[in-house]
């Protein structure tokens, strides 16, 4: 049988836990989860790319324990096309919040089976409790000094309260 490899690829500036939710669920899919870090320096993250590796590891290894899988952290800076076959991954998550992620995703998707129509897309609902959350809004939050621990998983929480305080 062959092994089941998904990727879901992000910028995690800082990790949420509407991603802790999406990891937490595709783990229980497939045998094994590569997180993949985008370098992404167009969206201006807080974090350097290494930090932001460190943070995904520190939250996810759990995740890994309670599945009994594989969870792998990677940065790419690559198509992700590219970097899914650098992984041999057949499927591509995604997660949606809105209606509004939907149209960009379905663009995407649409590209990446162009360049690949052996690398499936799937693409899981975030949970209820988790739809509104986004790390643009977390950084907007916390840049103006507001609480953010329901939004973050505990270390992400300290660590980008310190960042936005300039002492990370």
């Amino acid at each position: 049988m062959i092994e089941r490899i998904a990727i879901y690829p992000g910028t995690f500036d800082p990790i949420t836990n509407g991603h802790i939710d999406i990891i937490s669920r595709a783990a229980r899919l497939v045998d094994r989860l590569v997180i993949g870090v985008a370098v992404n320096i167009g969206k201006g993250p807080i974090f350097t790319l290494e930090e932001r590796e460190e943070l995904v590891r520190a939250e996810v290894a759990p995740l890994a324990a309670k599945a009994g899988i594989a969870i792998e952290v990677r940065p790419f800076s690559t198509l992700l096309i590219d970097f899914a076959r650098e992984v041999g991954a057949r499927m591509i998550v995604r997660g949606l919040r809105a209606v509004s992620d939907f149209d960009y995703e379905f663009q995407m998707t649409g590209m990446n089976y162009r360049l690949d129509p052996e690398i499936e897309t799937v693409f899981l609902m975030a949970t209820e409790r988790h739809q509104f959350i986004s790390s643009r809004f977390v950084k907007d939050i916390a840049t103006f000094g507001g609480d953010i621990s329901s939004f973050v998983p505990s270390l992400a929480n300290e660590k980008t309260k310190a960042k936005m305080k300039g002492n990370a």
